[in-house]
This record gives structure tokens, sequence and C-alpha cells, in this order.
């Protein structure tokens, strides 16, 4: 059985702090160049859901008008922090990627990256970013995925029977899916380290 949401929150609460540091090294080789990829896309208003520390923060175009949640008020605090240090203008919210407090068709671009693999309900998180996408709008995501390597992803499902019940993260889902079953155009996706992080460029139908 998953944790609780709230045990959740708990739990990115307290990573907050040393969060950066221990994940340096990953960051750099496998997971910069996709939040490139993404946030490089946005345009126009511009919501980006589990902001975390403010990875992303330096790799918006300058023109995008950014609005970013996070569940965990300490990653609120930490990318407040960040967008100081990069000079970068967001509005923060505290707020529940599956029940965002937005109204219906406010953004040109949603962003995720690497969070959906951590939300106790991909689907639902989903069907809220589609919701307050403006039609046309554009939904860009990187994760890490289900691997395309049939050994590594036999690695991925054991390590979901420890990450998930520990810290609710899931390294077997694939986000590009679930997406194909609510309507949506992908109109471009790549897959990288052995089909284990992927690349989603998808759009809202008019």
């Amino acid at each position: 059985m998953s944790r609780s949401s709230g045990e959740l929150v708990g739990y990115w609460d307290r990573q907050a702090a040393t969060y950066d540091r221990r994940s340096a090294g990953v960051e750099r080789r496998f997971l910069a160049d996709s939040r490139r990829w993404v946030c490089g896309r946005a345009r126009g208003a511009t919501l980006e859901l589990a902001i975390g520390t403010g990875a992303n923060l330096r790799h918006y175009p300058e023109d995008v008008d950014l609005t970013g949640i996070d569940w965990s008020a300490a990653m609120v605090d930490a990318a407040r922090r960040q967008a100081d240090r990069v000079h970068r203008a967001v509005r923060l919210h505290q707020a529940d990627a599956t029940a965002l407090p937005f109204p219906a068709a406010t953004f040109d671009t949603v962003v995720s990256t690497f969070a959906l693999c951590c939300v106790p309900d991909e689907r639902a998180t989903l069907i809220e970013a589609l919701r307050v996408l403006r039609p046309g709008g554009r939904l860009l995501l990187a994760d890490h995925v289900a691997a395309s390597f049939w050994p590594l992803r036999a690695l991925q499902h054991a390590v979901d029977l420890i990450s998930v019940p520990l810290q609710g993260e899931h390294y077997t889902r694939r986000p590009v899916t679930t997406l194909r079953g609510l309507g949506v155009t992908i109109e471009e996706t790549e897959r990288l380290t052995m089909g284990a992080i992927e690349r989603v460029d998808a759009r809202k139908p008019h």
C-alpha cells in the first residue's frame, strides 16, 4: 500500500534542504538536458507542476509568464530562493497538482519534469493539467519511465517494490500512454538512456 498524501508531503518537506546537493550528479548527467528541452518550448502564461527546488527556472525563455506550484511548503520556499538567485520572476503557490487553484483554460503551457513519477494519481494530475490549459495549449513533460531495454525495465519493477512504499516514487509509469487515452495530440516524443527517460510535447485539442 502506498503512503498517504500527507505522509508524502512530509517526506518532500524533509528532502528540500539537501535535495539539490544529493541529486547533483544525476542532475548533470541525466536530467538537465531534458529540462532545457522542455522549458525552452514553453510559451506565454506557463504553469509548472511540482516545481520542487526550482531546477527548471534558469531554462525558461525570458518572456514566459511563469507560475509554479508544489504540494510541499519547504519545496516552495526552496524554489523562491532559487528564483531570487537566478533573477527569475515567478508566482509560487503551495497546491496539490490534482486540485489546482486556477480556473479552466488559464494557461498557454503546462510543464512537468521528473514529477509525475511521484504523484499518487498520475491520470488525475494529467486531467487537471489539461483542464487549466487553453484549447490548443501545450503540455510539456519529461520523466523517468519504464525503460525500453527490458533488463533495465525488470530492475525498475524491482526498485518500485521499495521506492513506491518508501517515498511514493514510481519507476515504471509512462505518462504518454495515459495521455493517448485523454484525446491529446502527441506532437513529439523522445526517449533517452535505454528508454528510461522520455520527453513529450503534446497539445490540448481546440
